[in-house]
């Protein structure tokens, strides 16, 4: 009897992240891999065609995010696919996703003059299933917009992102994560000079029905890995150091 009340529990939670938007993944080669950062989602999944939101509060935080989100999008486009990039000015050079598995092909950039077209444009693309992901650069997105944007993908199971360029306040936002992004800084192998991997400090602020945290990425043979811990040692260092 435990047991099988175990069994209408789980149901009953799954039930009802579906109704909420989060649904099993259909395809396998839609799976990102974060590491441990999965856990802090429902059903231990990294959430596809809803919407994340990604709070940059200066231009290096704007460049940490982009460079995220690629990772994430080298994986939902590993089997082909197109994306939509749409934004007042470009950020990203398009040979550098390369570097993350990314043929710059796959990716459309559109740029528009202001916020108000960036989100029309942004949900028009949503609208449309033959899209993989959208990406959107603005700086304020309300309630309700956020929720029409929301609804489109969940129609469509497209992924958004949206990059949320040195808002003036945090408003309330229907998407499902809201992520901050900062760079961290690389290390070479046995110290040689040069620049290394791209490392991020990711932070997951909020993700519904979900556990917020903080993590230290680094993106290598073609994956998010955990930063080992001689970074934090090498802080400590340094710190006593000084």
């Amino acid at each position: 009897m435990p047991a099988l009340k175990a069994d209408i529990i789980t149901q009953l939670k799954k039930d009802i992240l579906a109704l909420q938007g989060f649904k099993p993944l259909v395809h396998a080669e839609q799976k990102i891999d974060l590491g441990t950062i999965n856990h802090s989602f429902p059903n231990a999944q990294f959430p596809v065609g809803t919407n994340h939101e990604f709070i940059c509060n200066n231009k290096e935080s704007l460049t940490a995010s982009s460079g995220f989100i690629a990772g994430i999008l080298s994986a939902l486009l590993e089997k082909g696919g197109a994306a939509i990039w749409i934004s007042s000015y470009q950020v990203v050079f398009p040979p550098a996703l390369v570097s993350f598995g990314i043929e710059p092909s796959q990716i459309i950039f559109i740029h528009l003059r202001n916020q108000k077209e960036v989100l029309w444009a942004m949900e028009e693309a949503l609208k449309c299933e033959g899209l993989t992901a959208v990406i959107g650069e603005v700086s304020c997105v309300d309630l309700t917009t956020s929720r029409r944007l929301q609804l489109a993908s969940e129609q469509s199971r497209v992924t958004g992102f949206i990059l949320r360029n040195q808002p003036r306040q945090l408003q309330t936002t229907a998407c499902v994560c809201r992520w901050q992004i900062n760079h961290l800084p690389s290390d070479t192998a046995d110290g040689l000079p040069g620049v290394g991997f791209p490392r991020w400090n990711v932070e997951l602020l909020k993700v519904r029905n979900g556990k917020p945290g903080a993590w230290q990425l680094e993106w290598s043979d073609g994956r998010f890995n955990e930063v080992i811990k001689k970074y934090s040692s090498a802080i400590e260092e340094h710190k006593q150091a000084v």
